[in-house]
């Protein structure tokens, strides 16, 4: 019986407004697709990401024409080639996984050797916006362990000064998304040195980040808007002390498997991150997360509302997907 493929754009609500130094939104729109073979069905989600220049229209277009191969049986190997990079590539190779695993009755967990899983310890993220209001995000979330602060403005170093004051126990990752630059990166990475900061996220632009092999590292620096696939990893040795992988941009779970290990080769830690997205999105996520450095996948505790059945979180702890919802 060949495949049948769906592909449905959907949106939800987030928890008020998610900003970072690129823009605001109050919704996630993702496409979630599913692959039925012999009354089992698989499902992966993505995002689009406007960053890429990914559209909701156009990411489902992608999807749509990849209907013959899936039919005919593409592997999920042969969908690296298949397809350029993208969120319709994760989106299908997360459903042709899920789909594996459904039709062999053997989780996704154990085709990649992930056992025992556990619960992983995620960051929970603050949006961006003044320090007084940044500050009382990190208050309202102090009791969380990991906090990871989106930042990228003028006023960064008084960012820092109020989210440290506000959640003084708390770990703390700062995400730039790229909105550093070779004139303040030197003074804001000393000042997040000495509040005890983590991990500092992109802070210059991607292509734009020469410095950061010739300025000292106080605080371990993670590439995110400068990695996407294995083969960009040994340009960025030298630059990065870490990475962030995102199975959207990332390219699914079977090339982001790919770019953890080349990671750990070369020395990178690693860290394992979301788009704002449902528990679909994150399910995949939580099992490629399980040995790293950094876990961040609160993306539905940023909604006002996750699929159902969905992950199960309690507090900042978020356990391994049943396979009622992926794997």
């Amino acid at each position: 019986m060949a495949r049948v493929i769906s592909v449905e754009a959907e949106r939800f609500p987030i928890a008020g407004t998610f900003t970072i130094s690129r823009g605001s939104k109050t919704e996630a729109e993702v496409i979630s697709c599913a692959i039925s073979e012999d009354g089992h069905t698989g499902r992966g989600e993505c995002v689009p990401y406007k960053r890429y220049g990914e559209t909701v229209e156009g990411v489902r277009d992608a999807i749509e024409a990849m209907r013959g191969e899936i039919a005919g049986g593409i592997s999920r190997t042969a969908l690296l080639g298949a397809m350029p990079a993208g969120a319709a590539r994760n989106a299908i190779d997360c459903a042709l996984w899920d789909l594996e695993s459904k039709i062999s009755g053997t989780p996704v967990a154990h085709m990649i050797r992930t056992v025992p899983l556990r619960a992983l310890e995620t960051a929970y993220t603050l949006s961006l916006a003044e320090p007084e209001a940044m500050a009382a995000q990190a208050r309202a979330n102090a009791q969380r362990p990991l906090l990871k602060v989106k930042i990228g403005g003028d006023n960064d170093i008084a960012r820092i000064r109020a989210v440290t004051a506000a959640a003084p126990d708390s770990r703390i990752i700062l995400d730039a998304n790229e909105g550093w630059n070779d004139d303040n990166i030197v003074a804001n990475l000393a000042f997040a040195a000495e509040h005890g900061i983590a991990l500092i996220e992109q802070p210059l632009r991607a292509g734009h980040d020469g410095i950061l092999r010739h300025i000292a590292h106080p605080v371990p620096i993670c590439a995110d808007e400068s990695v996407h696939e294995a083969k960009d990893l040994d340009a960025l040795v030298g630059l990065y002390d870490a990475i962030n992988i995102k199975l959207d941009k990332s390219v699914g779970l079977t090339a982001a498997l790919v770019l953890r290990d080349r990671a750990r080769e070369l020395g990178l830690g690693v860290m394992v991150g979301c788009m704002v997205g449902t528990s679909l999105a994150m399910a995949p996520a939580v099992l490629l997360a399980q040995d790293a450095d950094f876990v961040d996948l609160d993306g539905p505790l940023l909604l006002a509302c996750d699929r159902v059945p969905g992950l199960v979180y309690q507090g900042s702890l978020v356990s391994p997907p049943e396979p009622a919802l992926w794997g």
